[in-house]
């Protein structure tokens, strides 16, 4: 019961983030009148802060990762067994589809959708890898000293994200996947997520590696 009570926390979680990311982007989009400026910064706000009110309410039950590359990373330091990593893992993506489903819903959009919004430079591929290389980071580095700020600052890194990186900071598979399913503001064509997935795979393997070297710990290549 514990393992099902995470798995639906990590799934409600990850399908209230994809409501709030594709809602505001649709919002924000709709009263900006063409400034595309305004309409990230709305869609930025809305995504930190109610990214920061997730963690904090899901984060005792299970962790609140709503991202494939926290769990995997997660079960690679072994804080999370390989079963449970996958459960996690399903629950996300699923969770993340269903959000984006919502949001078309409250908006009186087709429930389904193709993105067209192509995003296919090396650049913004780049730019995923930086902004999951910077949340893994984050998360690892503020876990041991001050785990009470985790949602603080994984909020504040990726409101921050939302404009340094090229990409407008994904950083998340399940996110990606489920953007790919929304032609709005927030969209991402089912062309452009390869690239965007192997971005966050090498940022989030890179930011683990480096955060256990930069605590003195084995990396755990190899290791039994």
């Amino acid at each position: 019961m514990t393992l099902v009570r995470a798995a639906t926390a990590e799934a409600v979680g990850t399908a209230l983030l994809l409501a709030i990311v594709v809602g505001s982007g649709i919002m924000g989009e709709r009263l900006a009148q063409g400034n595309m400026a305004v309409a990230l910064l709305a869609n930025s706000i809305s995504t930190g802060a109610g990214l920061y009110v997730l963690i904090v309410i899901f984060g005792p039950i299970s962790g609140a990762h709503f991202n494939p590359v926290v769990s995997a990373v997660s079960a690679w330091e072994r804080k999370l067994n390989a079963r449970d990593c996958s459960i996690y893992v399903i629950a996300q993506v699923s969770g993340a589809f269903v959000g984006v489903a919502v949001a078309h819903a409250m908006f009186g959009l087709s429930i389904v959708q193709i993105s067209e919004h192509v995003r296919p430079t090396l650049g913004e591929a780049f730019g995923e890898f930086v902004a999951t290389f910077g949340l893994v980071l984050v998360i690892a580095l503020a876990s041991k000293p001050r785990p009470e700020a985790i949602p603080m600052a994984v909020a504040a890194f990726i409101m921050s994200a939302y404009w340094f990186t090229s990409s407008t900071s994904f950083a998340n598979p399940a996110v990606t996947f489920a953007r790919a399913m929304t032609d709005t503001f927030a969209g991402i064509s089912p062309q452009s997520v390869p690239l965007f997935l192997c971005g966050q795979l090498f940022g989030g393997i890179t930011a683990s590696l480096f955060a256990r070297w930069l605590h003195g710990e084995p990396l755990l290549i190899g290791n039994k």
